[in-house]
């Protein structure tokens, strides 16, 4: 049997063993939320607990956050609004684009490429930042970055998915993402997803650990290791945004000529899970529109591929996989020829 390394961490995290236990104890507590008995206290406990954990993270109030499904239905919050959007920004802020400009939407760091992008300045308007890739590894403050709005999903630190949270200025008047029984201060109506939002708070607080013990760092440096040991034998391959700023952990190359598609598919093979762009594009025929917007053309953006690391990878995997990489590499070399 191959065995597997997982390096596609920008799609989805293993799920922390801090989030499987708080998940696992938050299964006994029978209690619903809103309930004022013992137990619906004790529910409601961990519910708070959870966004406290999620507001130390991401350097705003408690009052701030706003559980959700994930960080697309957070950025439902844009509904009906007039909407300026990131070129680079995930086709969840994107559904939102229009002309007009009373809020900016836009991606802290990507989640194809890994570039972070400079926070503008503004005169007018409210700010919108996707923040899912970045919370974790790189430093963010929701009370400094000057925005009004943020969006982020726990899968991608290593919680459970189909949790996330919208962080709302305090006093911002915005709609509600849904009405009914007025859960999570009347912003988004339902019984709350106790055990995930759970799981959330308790990856969110692993995670913030992670970064000051600097784990992230050390990821970087096994990035590099791997872009060092393609670029030295594959020189016609393009590391996306290797001169800008980027996500530590991430690395989006072309080789061109040899298809994103067959890349992953040949490393699946081989035991190595990478992807060809975001996940919630894969398996869709078409263009990157990150890539677009970089000024790679439709041939070029077809032949990316992203590796995005975690914690736990090791110098072995990044050095397995790009031993693995580079064979594979030598075969389309030779049927090019």
């Amino acid at each position: 049997m191959v065995e597997r390394v997982y390096l596609d961490y920008n799609a989805t995290a293993p799920l922390r063993p801090e989030a499987r236990e708080a998940m696992i104890a938050a299964m006994e507590v029978v209690g619903n939320p809103s309930s004022v008995h013992a137990e619906g206290r004790a529910a409601k406990g961990l519910i708070e607990r959870a966004r406290g954990q999620v507001a130390a993270a991401v350097g705003c109030k408690p009052q701030e956050v706003i559980f959700t499904s994930g960080a697309t239905e957070a950025a439902r919050v844009l509904t009906g609004q007039e909407v300026r959007v990131q070129d680079t920004a995930h086709d969840a802020l994107w559904s939102y684009a229009g002309a007009g400009y009373a809020i900016t939407a836009m991606g802290l760091a990507n989640s194809e490429t890994g570039v972070i992008a400079d926070i503008p300045e503004r005169e007018d308007g409210l700010l919108l930042l996707d923040v899912t890739q970045a919370v974790g590894r790189i430093p963010f403050s929701f009370a400094w970055s000057g925005a009004d709005m943020a969006i982020l999903s726990a899968h991608k630190l290593g919680g459970p998915k189909g949790v996330g949270a919208l962080i709302l200025r305090q006093g911002l008047d915005m709609p509600s993402l849904a009405v009914g029984g007025g859960q999570e201060m009347g912003r988004r109506s339902g019984t709350e997803n106790l055990i995930g939002i759970s799981g959330f708070g308790a990856a969110v607080e692993a995670a913030m650990k992670d970064a000051s013990d600097k784990k992230w760092q050390q990821v970087e440096v096994f990035r590099n290791i791997l872009e060092s040991a393609i670029e030295e034998s594959a020189k016609e391959t393009i590391f996306v945004g290797k001169s800008e700023r980027r996500l530590p952990n991430t690395s989006c190359f072309i080789t061109p000529g040899w298809k994103g598609e067959t890349q992953v598919m040949a490393m699946d093979l081989a035991g190595f899970a990478i992807s060809a762009g975001s996940a919630c594009s894969s398996g869709k025929v078409k263009t990157s529109r990150v890539l677009g917007a970089m000024g790679f053309d439709t041939v070029e953006a077809a032949c990316a591929v992203r590796v995005s690391l975690g914690p736990e990878t090791t110098e072995d995997d990044v050095l397995r996989f790009a031993e693995c990489w580079l064979k594979h590499h030598e075969k389309f070399r030779a049927r090019a020829a």
